[in-house]
């Protein structure tokens, strides 16, 4: 029946709404999911780097460490069943958990794991900054990082704790691959990165069955999962762009899970006391950000008056409402280090008087990108009205999420909307996007918000950021990370408005589903449907 249901939901996403509503329930044994996923790129774990595709990795593979469905505050026991770190010497040594099979059938090596931090490090996509932060290279690797019979020793250099780069290597792309399934399946040098963008070569909860970009994501349980297996025998995650075609399949009962309801939707399915609704405060930070390579958008009288002409309050109390809560810094609230100071309100005349004192002639007129579904198109309209009154005139450019990320990365925006949320739970990993850029350079890519948006930091920013990083002591490391988010929040092209919180609405026999502040901690190996 697994693979009946496979080929069933596989054959389904192209059906219109009309022909699934013929089915009426989704199997008792299969997790139906709509969802919007069109931002992914890529479901290489080397290449991945967007909150979908983070979702997806958790499913299919394992890190040395990780942070687990069981226990979201718990940095837990993963591949790895003990390590020991030396900080004086600066290394880490991992002891890998016995009688660990790939999806292959592949046994777990240490070569294994030492061969896919190498493949990140080689391959050098978006998210391999966060490895390579830890000293290494491609050309000093093979010195850093060492295979021993069932140890793995970790070197780095930096000034670094060991628990900094514990969370390091719990992060996305510290996920370990089938080195020799990887390897077979190489094309042209590509260290199997064509192949693992339809395939998954993991040891996770979940295998990947089908992957269709824009369409489907269908993944089968794995019964021999070290931790357990799947309570669910798969999970078909749907995409599904349009809010209330969500609704309306959720409530058809074509899906058992709709995760991207608007406010008003939300309350319509809770009226019904046929769902339940279920609320999880996220580490996603929402700005709106200003490309330094255009010149109308580059005196900070401009940064200045734009935090002037967000109406913050508006927006959460209607469009945004349940879902979002006002947050200006970069750091989320409810962690360690956070600056919950919101000193800017919605006040037009007050940003006009800004641009005329720093005589910055007006209407100044830019595109401002936006993905384009809910609720990110609702914010790009009531932006594009506030601002209006300002002197600050947007045209809405709406993509696909991964034409807007794609076009953010290649820095040739001049608005854009957009969200950010930490790659692993420390200060230091959206200290890294928000308030770092020391090479500026077109030629110098860094998968940063600084960079995308061509700011060049002040230098006094830069040293304060890695004296940040490099701090043993947790309360002066705190407030270290305090007095940075002031001045980004006082003085910067990027500007942070809201906080998410995600609202997820699903049929009452579902439990066990876990959402964490993170897309990496969204875990569906526990769910079961009664």
């Amino acid at each position: 029946m697994k693979h009946f249901h496979a080929a069933l939901f596989a054959a389904t996403a192209l059906m219109p709404l009309t022909a699934l509503q013929a089915y009426a329930a989704t199997p008792k044994d299969t997790l139906v999911v709509a969802e919007n996923i069109d931002d992914i790129v890529s479901i290489d774990p080397a290449e991945a780097y967007e909150f979908s595709s983070g979702e997806y990795v958790t499913q299919t593979y394992d890190r040395l460490v990780q942070y687990d469905a069981t226990d979201l505050q718990k940095l837990s026991s993963g591949l790895a069943t003990s390590w020991k770190a030396d900080d004086a010497a600066k290394t880490i040594t991992f002891t890998l958990r016995d009688g660990v099979k790939f999806s292959s059938g592949n046994p777990l090596r240490a070569e294994d794991v030492v061969y896919s931090f190498k493949r990140v490090i080689k391959l050098n996509k978006a998210p391999a900054f966060l490895l390579t932060q830890l000293g290494w290279t491609a050309d000093n690797f093979d010195s850093m990082v060492k295979a021993d019979g069932k140890t793995v020793v970790v070197k780095y250099s930096g000034d670094f704790s060991s628990a900094f780069v514990l969370n390091v290597l719990a992060s996305r792309p510290a996920s370990i691959v089938d080195g020799k399934t990887v390897e077979a399946n190489d094309k042209g040098g590509d260290l199997g990165n064509a192949w693992l963008k339809a395939n998954s070569a993991g040891t996770g909860p979940f295998v990947l069955k089908a992957f269709k970009p824009g369409q489907l994501l269908n993944l089968a349980a794995n019964p021999s999962y070290f931790a357990g297996a799947p309570a669910v025998k798969s999970v078909a995650i749907r995409h599904v762009a349009e809010s209330a075609t969500q609704q309306l399949m959720l409530k058809s009962g074509d899906v058992d899970i709709a995760k991207n309801l608007t406010p008003d939707q939300i309350a319509a399915v809770q009226t019904t006391g046929t769902f339940k609704i279920e609320t999880y405060p996220q580490a996603a930070v929402h700005f709106l950000s200003l490309n330094q390579k255009d010149k109308d958008l580059t005196n900070p009288a401009v940064w200045e008056a734009a935090r002037y002409l967000v109406d913050y309050k508006g927006m959460t109390d209607t469009i945004l409402k349940g879902q979002m809560e006002i947050h200006q810094a970069f750091w989320p609230k409810g962690f360690p280090g956070a600056l919950n100071a919101t000193p800017y309100t919605y006040d037009p005349d007050k940003a006009k008087k800004i641009l005329a004192d720093a005589g910055v002639k007006t209407p100044i007129t830019a595109t401002l990108d936006v993905i384009n579904s809910s609720p990110f198109t609702d914010m790009a309209q009531a932006l594009q009205a506030s601002f209006a009154k300002g002197g600050i005139d947007f045209k809405i450019v709406p993509g696909t999420g991964s034409q807007v990320i794609t076009k953010y990365r290649a820095r040739t925006h001049e608005a854009m909307l957009l969200y950010w949320g930490p790659d692993f739970m420390d200060p230091d990993s959206n200290a890294a996007a928000f308030a770092y850029n020391a090479d500026n350079s077109d030629g110098h890519y860094q998968s940063t918000t600084t960079w995308r948006n061509a700011w060049a930091v002040p230098d006094d920013l830069n040293k304060a950021t890695l004296a940040a990083r490099a701090e043993a002591d947790p309360a002066k490391r705190d407030a270290m990370y305090v007095e940075l988010q002031k001045k980004v929040q006082t003085s910067s092209p990027i500007i942070l408005m809201f906080q998410a919180a995600a609202q997820v609405a699903m049929a009452k026999n579902v439990s066990g589903y876990v959402n964490g502040a993170l897309p990496d901690f969204v875990f569906y190996r526990l769910v079961k449907k009664d």
